[in-house]
């Protein structure tokens, strides 16, 4: 993976919008107990840009077996992406108003998928507006349909087995708050705790206190205290925000991979231990 290309500024996409080079744009406004994201999109989204559903669009629908953001099935997910505008030599940008939580999601997905140039708006859609640049309203303009063809397997994944197993060879990361983690609070999945052996990395710490991303040697430098020196494997509650922390290690120039079924997954299986504290 190309470690240089997860982020594009504000100005940056300005200046190739501006310069007859806009990008797909993807408006992913989606927050756990927020359905609100496609009435915000018409409120105000960046001039061009599509509005992508997360739990429809970015996954499978949800189940005890495999948690609550599948993977989507890839032949639909290409349909979808089509729909979105993006063809093979596309250049796509995703974007939230939360410092990429969502947007991380289809930046990740459609990597695996096969996208080659894809790159989230650094301090999303509060930045644009920081920098002064033009906000559009309203169900947003009519777009090309795309032509992409998507297939399966480009970032690596570990399955529930796997994400046991991992804590014995690497470093698996726990991407939710540390209450969470600890077990002490669990807002949505069926126990409470964290997969024995995780170390907690919470999201969060990846930002600046404007929802950018932090600069490569600090995301660097946090990964190497909490561990990280080899393998590496992500997870959090459903693999959304464990996708920002894969695009937060790919800055710092670390590959690795997402457990998908996370633990809205692992907390549904009875036979999977819980580590709490």
């Amino acid at each position: 993976m190309d470690h240089q290309n997860v982020l594009i500024s504000s100005a940056e996409l300005a200046e190739r919008i501006g310069g007859g080079r806009p990008p797909i744009l993807l408006d992913v406004r989606w927050a756990l107990g927020d359905r609100r994201g496609r009435e915000k999109y018409r409120e105000g989204h960046i001039p061009g840009a599509v509005f992508v559903d997360l739990d429809a669009e970015l996954a499978d629908p949800p189940s005890v077996e495999l948690g609550r953001h599948p993977l989507p099935d890839i032949e639909r997910l290409q349909v979808e992406a089509r729909g979105w505008g993006i063809s093979d030599d596309s250049t796509v940008v995703a974007y939230d108003a939360t410092g990429s939580m969502a947007a991380a999601r289809a930046w990740w997905l459609l990597k695996w998928a096969g996208v080659a140039d894809i790159r989230l708006l650094d301090g999303g859609l509060p930045a644009w507006i920081a920098g002064a640049h033009p906000v559009a309203a309203g169900p947003g303009a009519e777009h090309h349909r795309g032509t992409v063809s998507l297939s399966a397997g480009h970032m690596p994944t570990v399955d529930i087995g796997e994400a046991s197993a991992f804590p014995s060879h690497g470093v698996l990361l726990d991407a939710r708050t540390p209450e969470r983690y600890l077990g002490q609070e669990e807002p949505v999945d069926p126990r409470a705790g964290h997969i024995p052996g995780a170390v907690n990395a919470p999201t969060g710490g990846n930002l600046r206190e404007d929802g950018t991303f932090r600069p490569a040697d600090q995301l660097a430098a946090r990964f190497a205290e909490l561990g990280v020196t080899g393998d590496v494997a992500v997870y959090c509650g459903s693999g959304v925000t464990a996708a920002h922390e894969i695009a937060a290690l790919a800055i710092a120039g670390i590959e690795a991979s997402l457990f998908p079924g996370s633990w809205s997954q692992w907390s549904g299986d009875a036979r999977r231990e819980v580590a709490t504290g």
